[in-house]
């Protein structure tokens, strides 16, 4: 297996209700040379680890609980864990993720909307994709990354357990596109291959 280097570029996905089935049907047949993927599904505390165990066991990226402080790789999959928030940060043109305290957003935390507003300092460089779900977590965010420039994609409603988290990312003005599942990974592959 050959060293994976730090990502040029940044896949981050949210979801709530349903999430881990359509993630697993999303990612499991990435290669290795997709672009690192940051994801926020609300879980019970202490369930991420044992969700990112049962992903890694079905794809080829490397699927791990994100640390504080780590770069983000290409082939692989960060899930966030905890009870803080997930950020990406950019330093001298290479992503990290840091976690931290904070009021729940949304009613949650971590919060997809942490996650996606951060993930705005990679421009287009960056790909947000809101997956099934309840409530509005992820909207506003999402909405920030459409504005820096990012490709933004939401979950065909038909196809979602609950369409309220795509919806309202509608609503707002921050999804691109709506597309079914295994759409949305085709555009991750695409998104994976530009020069």
């Amino acid at each position: 297996m050959k060293k994976k280097q730090a990502s040029r570029r940044l896949i981050v996905i949210g979801a709530s209700v349903g999430g881990p089935a359509t993630i697993l049907s999303l990612i499991r047949e990435l290669p290795e040379s997709t672009p690192g993927i940051i994801i926020v599904q609300h879980l019970c505390k202490g369930f991420a680890a044992h969700m990112a165990d049962y992903l890694d066991t079905y794809c080829a990226m490397k699927v791990k609980e994100a640390r504080n402080g780590e770069m983000v790789l290409s082939g692989t999959v960060y899930l966030a864990g905890g009870d803080r928030h997930l950020k990406v940060v950019k330093r001298g043109g290479i992503y990290y993720l840091t976690y931290e305290d904070g009021a729940r957003i949304n009613g949650v935390r971590p919060a997809v909307d942490v996650l996606f507003s951060s993930a705005a300092c990679a421009g287009a460089d960056a790909m947000g994709i809101i997956l099934t779900g309840f409530g509005k977590d992820g909207a506003q965010g999402l909405l920030d990354m459409r504005r820096a420039g990012a490709y933004t994609i939401v979950q065909k409603a038909e196809s979602c357990a609950s369409s309220s988290m795509p919806t309202e990312a509608k609503k707002t003005g921050g999804a691109q596109i709506e597309l079914a599942p295994h759409k949305i990974t085709a555009c991750m592959v695409l998104f994976s291959e530009q020069p």
